[in-house]
Order: structure tokens, then C-alpha cells, then sequence
């Protein structure tokens, strides 16, 4: 069976840190997947908001998960303390995507690889929507382009 491959980025300009609780458990006693796409959520919404922005607001419009990529890499379990380390880059006309490496905090551990496509949505009109120049022109991909 072919195995999907990502590969870290060499650097991630933002990171968080999340605990594994007990609920995040599944039926193996280790961090499940729903769970941990759960806390890849909480780390996107920290990484925006770190840049002025949210899902609902994202430099006039909104923004719409369109695929999620995981590599789990090694199980982690009730109490640990998780690194979610995030970038973003590839922008196109409609959106970009979000580049996830999580480890354990106490010994560094990888835990998983994971990526997000993310696309601009309107939400009153139902449909995609044009990637914000003010976003594209920020620092939200790194420095802006001279």
C-alpha cells in the first residue's frame, strides 16, 4: 500500500503548546485521530489570532477547511504536553495551505506531520472567495515580497 509523505519544514515561525487530556483517548489508550485533528484546530486558531486574524475573519473573508494530510509518527497518551509548531505558506488565488509539526514537549518526541489546505470562503454567498490581498501582503507567509 503507498504511503502518503510529508516532509517538516526546515523552520515554523509560531508555536503553541497543548495537553492530551483523558477524553482525547480512544479504545488503544492513546491520543486518537479525531482528537488530535481536534487540537490541529486549536493550533490554527492560535496561530491566527497570533496574526490579528480568526477563521470567521480572515483579512474580509472567511476561511473553510478543504483537505487535511496526517503522518502520525509515535502515540502520545493522557497528560502530555504536546508542541504544535505552524507555518503557512503555498498562497494561491483562493487560499493556502497550513503546515503542522507536533512532538511532545518533554523529550521531542515527533508525534505527527500534518497539513491543512485551507480555502477563503463567503459564507453569505455559499462559495470560495479570493485570498485577501491584505493577507497575502503581510507577514502571515513570512516576509512580504519587495
Amino acid at each position: 500500500m503507498p504511503r502518503l509523505k510529508l516532509n517538516p519544514l526546515p523552520a515554523y515561525p509560531f508555536s503553541c503548546e497543548l495537553v492530551v487530556r483523558t477524553t482525547d483517548l480512544n479504545y488503544g489508550g492513546h491520543l486518537g485521530n479525531d482528537r488530535l485533528l481536534s487540537l490541529v484546530h486549536e493550533a490554527r486558531v492560535a496561530f491566527l489570532a497570533a496574526h490579528g486574524l480568526s477563521e470567521l475573519e480572515f483579512g474580509g473573508v472567511s476561511l473553510i477547511l478543504g483537505d487535511a494530510a496526517v503522518i502520525y509518527q509515535a502515540e502520545a497518551y493522557a497528560g502530555n504536553r504536546l508542541v504544535f509548531e505552524v507555518a503557512a505558506g503555498e498562497p494561491s488565488r483562493t487560499g493556502f495551505r497550513i503546515f503542522y509539526r507536533v512532538r511532545r514537549a518533554d523529550d521531542g518526541q515527533a508525534i505527527a506531520l500534518v497539513e491543512n489546505g485551507m480555502a477563503c470562503f463567503d459564507y453569505g454567498a455559499r462559495k470560495i472567495a479570493a485570498l485577501p490581498a491584505s493577507v497575502k501582503n503581510s507577514t502571515f507567509f513570512g516576509e512580504p515580497e519587495a
